[in-house]
């Protein structure tokens, strides 16, 4: 609770600079490039920009769902931009991403600003894929980053509070951009517990919610981690609501982690699966037994059996540890896997 009290200090100096309906409005009278974000997701963005020996990459611009924000002042070069974008990590379900093709290199960590490094892995950072956006005017330009819901900046905005009042625990209900009495109800109470004003604005409600979804969300859930030193490609399999199921592929650098699942767990049966990068060998857990499917790019994939009449493969899984307090950390050594073979990935 102590962090959330010093989180109230920060939203109180926030507050005194700028509201939320202020933010999109400020870009009305600027001339320079503009990120919208009609999503019902809190987004940070990450942009491109034409320099005279290649691209500067600078990051992360958070965008509360319905805003639109300032990435790069006026007068515009016309000529080819590039912008990559990801949700938050209070969001479940994993990370979404908005991009394209052409690969530029992000400090994922943190904020950045980067002049066209040669190698992304060598600097410690990871290459993510930048969609290319043509300007063509000096003046303005508006990219707007969209899901299925063809939301305006009002609903996207409404949208986004029903989601992270979902992600907080708060209250659940659909997420459709119309909130009624009870979503308002709900918000009145947690306003109230929570020792904010019922005049909070909407972007101040927005940031706190998000902090407090990110919260939650760390003690819970399903997490795989590298503690090797090469590049691990790993997937997981568990018992879901229509059978046997995997998904994959998420990819571990040397250190890090990636929340695969991110709701509580129960004491069902979990496994993992790890291919690591040996120099031009692929390594798997020598203590791996269960077969399951896997696809050769990202696949979410129901069922076990007769992989290779669906066009997967077969690949064997290591049992993880159960639960523990509704959350399970799995973490792969070198020790875990077999010599070095000529598999492919």
């Amino acid at each position: 609770m102590a962090q959330v009290r010093s989180f109230l200090k920060i939203l109180g100096l926030l507050a005194a600079f700028v509201g939320f309906g202020q933010v999109a409005a400020a870009q009305d009278n600027t001339d320079g490039w503009s990120l919208c974000n009609r999503t019902s997701y809190i987004i940070e963005a990450a942009i491109g920009r034409p320099e005279a020996k290649g691209i500067t990459v600078e990051g992360w611009i958070k965008l509360q769902p319905g805003s639109c924000k300032l990435a790069l002042l006026g007068p515009l070069e016309p000529k080819f931009h590039f912008v990559y974008a990801r949700t938050s990590s209070a969001h479940r379900g994993g990370v979404r991403e908005w991009g394209g093709n052409t690969e530029l290199c992000v400090d994922p960590t943190g904020s950045f600003s980067l002049e066209s490094p040669p190698e992304c892995a060598a600097m410690g950072l990871e290459a993510r894929g930048f969609r290319a956006v043509e300007i063509t005017r000096r003046t303005r330009w508006m990219t707007p980053f969209t899901e299925i819901d063809n939301y305006d900046a009002e609903k996207a905005r409404a949208a986004g509070i029903q989601r992270l009042l979902e992600e907080a625990g708060v209250v659940s209900g659909v997420v459709d951009g119309n909130i009624g009495h009870k979503t308002r109800a709900a918000i009145a109470e947690f306003l109230k517990k929570n020792g904010l004003p019922a005049t909070t604005s909407e972007a101040d409600l927005i940031d706190f919610l998000e902090q407090v979804a990110k919260e939650r969300g760390r003690g819970v859930g399903f997490t795989v981690c590298n503690r090797t030193k090469n590049r691990i490609w790993s997937a997981i399999a568990r018992r879901g609501s229509e059978g046997w199921e995997s998904r994959g592929w998420w990819m571990l650098e040397a250190g890090g982690c990636s929340r695969v699942l991110d709701r509580p767990l129960s004491g069902q049966e979990h496994y993992v699966y790890g291919e690591m990068e040996d120099g031009d060998t692929i390594r798997t857990l020598a203590k791996a037994s269960d077969a399951f499917c896997v696809g050769r790019s990202k696949f979410a994939i129901i069922g076990r059996d007769e992989c290779e009449a669906s066009a997967y493969r077969t690949a064997l899984f290591q049992a993880a540890p159960p639960p523990v307090d509704r959350k399970l950390v799995f973490e792969f050594f070198e020790r875990d896997f077999a010599k070095a073979s000529q598999n492919e990935r």
